[in-house]
């Protein structure tokens, strides 16, 4: 039985050149180099130690390329989904000329948020229990040693960045200067995908150096017509009015053009919105 480890990075030495490619030693085994896991110009010497990547080939025999990737067993790093198999899992290219399975025991029970191709996973390579090579998706314990603070950030400024972790209570992301933020359920409209790039909003830099933020965007631009002309009308006029939901409907129209009941609909949501507040005889912004 083979016990060379896939997924691992070895030295192997040339032993002889064949009809297919170059049978190599590594570590006393004998490993098949195939002329497509190597560049296409590249002339191998019998005796030459070379630094190979090893694999399983589709009947499960170890194989070695040239090609080293970019993550493996020690090694984390991002790698692009590929396709997408249901039932299966998906796929992931590494650097190599073999896609790697990222299998669906290691991604959310939702395919809903599975990753879709062209986006990006955190991962490094492990095995299933038969010993076939697989990509696990990392960790918060493996991901948190990259971590940088959030020196950069304001209050609503911009955030970026892909998804790491995901459910239902929210979901976790990295920047691409390697700061963690996380998206609470109350703060997106739906679930974000594994792999998923982001875009939103600072609404929080926390003590420990992450930031919360938002996928919805600011109250200002997610209130309703009416309340955006009640809103426009305080703005214009140094943030107060003197008109409330007690006010004359006569008034409410010819200032505003609705009417009673919709003035104070939109006042409604202003307020629970936290964007203004009223008293006996005054409306004004919060500050």
């Amino acid at each position: 039985m083979n016990s060379l480890l896939v997924g691992t990075i070895k030295l192997a030495i040339v032993i002889r050149k064949i009809e297919t490619g170059y049978v190599l030693d590594v570590e006393d085994h004998d490993v098949l180099l195939h002329f497509n896991d190597m560049n296409e110009d590249e002339e191998l010497l019998d005796e030459t130690e070379i630094e190979v990547f090893l694999y399983h080939d589709k009947n499960e025999q170890v194989v070695a390329t040239t090609m080293i990737p970019r993550i493996d067993r020690e090694t984390f790093g991002w790698a692009e989904v590929i396709n997408v198999v249901p039932q299966l899992g998906v796929f992931v290219d590494i650097g190599t000329t073999k896609e790697i399975l990222v299998s669906v025991d290691d991604l959310p029970i939702y395919t809903e948020v599975w990753p879709i191709e062209n986006d990006f996973l955190y991962l490094a390579l492990g095995e299933d229990r038969r010993g076939r090579l697989l990509a696990i998706p990392a960790t918060e314990y493996d991901i948190e040693p990259i971590f940088e603070p959030a020196t950069d950030f304001e209050l609503n400024s911009p955030v970026s960045g892909t998804i790491y972790y995901t459910n239902r209570e929210g979901a976790a992301f990295i920047t691409e200067n390697n700061v963690r933020g996380f998206i609470h359920n109350s703060e997106r409209e739906e679930e974000p995908r594994l792999g998923e790039f982001i875009e939103g909003r600072v609404i929080e830099v926390k003590d420990d150096a992450t930031v919360n933020a938002s996928l919805l965007p600011l109250k200002e631009e997610r209130i309703d017509p009416d309340s955006e002309t009640i809103l426009a009308y305080l703005k214009l006029n140094d943030g107060t009015m003197p008109y409330n939901d007690k006010s004359d409907p006569e008034d409410i129209r010819d200032i505003f053009g609705m009417s009673k009941s919709a003035f104070k609909r939109a006042l409604g949501k202003l307020m629970r919105e936290r964007i203004i507040n009223q008293d006996e005889s005054t409306t004004f912004i919060v500050k």
